[in-house]
């Protein structure tokens, strides 16, 4: 009976609020991340984020994309855990959170770094950047392979297994955001353990009927 009352339980309100969430196109969300991207780097050429532009909008790249990786492995937790269903949307927050690693990125190389051998000599002599530029590798097959000719070519079971490397990294894209800190911050650690969170909730076997 508690197992039933489990599943069922959140059923009512999950129904409207996944029939509401069907409603909404996933396009709106590549149109609103694309957005406020343009509108970050927006600011940061017109002095609207502070004394350090490229710092900042680096950083805020990279915070973005953390917070989204971090939102695409909450999908499968939510729907198995509490009937949310927004698995519409995971595709697009998976793109979009490699839009913002690859913003990143390329703000970190071009406007700050600007020349490769800077570049190379960073990745080889700082660990934090080694780190991160190996969690932005394997988002890149990834990031190739988000659409239905991929999975046409790969197949299914081979398509879901290549991106399993999600997993790793997101662990690795945290631990560049707590290394990259001064120091021990709350926020880095914030993220590293929701990671770390959100992962374990995998290892735990729970089925629940998706409402609505």
């Amino acid at each position: 009976m508690t197992d039933a009352a489990d599943r069922t339980g959140p059923a009512p309100v999950m129904q409207h609020v996944n029939g509401a969430l069907r409603r909404v196109p996933p396009s709106l969300l590549y149109v609103g991340g694309a957005a406020w991207g343009g509108w970050l780097f927006w600011l940061a050429a017109t002095g609207g984020l502070g004394v350090e532009p490229i710092e900042a909008l680096e950083h805020r790249y990279g915070k973005l994309a953390l917070q989204l990786i971090v939102a695409g492995l909450a999908v499968t937790p939510l729907r198995q855990w509490a009937g949310l269903n927004l698995i519409p949307f995971r595709r697009a927050i998976g793109v979009l959170a490699f839009g913002y690693v690859l913003a990143h990125f390329l703000v970190w190389a071009v406007l700050d770094v600007q020349t490769l051998s800077a570049i190379w000599a960073d990745i080889v002599k700082r660990p934090y950047v080694t780190i991160g530029m190996v969690g932005f590798a394997t988002l890149i097959p990834l990031a190739l392979t988000s659409n239905n000719r991929a999975i046409r070519r790969l197949g299914p079971v081979r398509w879901r297994h290549l991106h399993k490397l999600a997993y790793p990294a997101a662990v690795l894209g945290a631990v560049h955001y707590v290394w990259l800190a001064k120091g021990l911050q709350f926020e880095p650690l914030f993220y590293l353990g929701a990671i770390l969170g959100l992962l374990a909730l995998r290892l735990v076997p729970r089925k629940v009927r998706v409402a609505g």
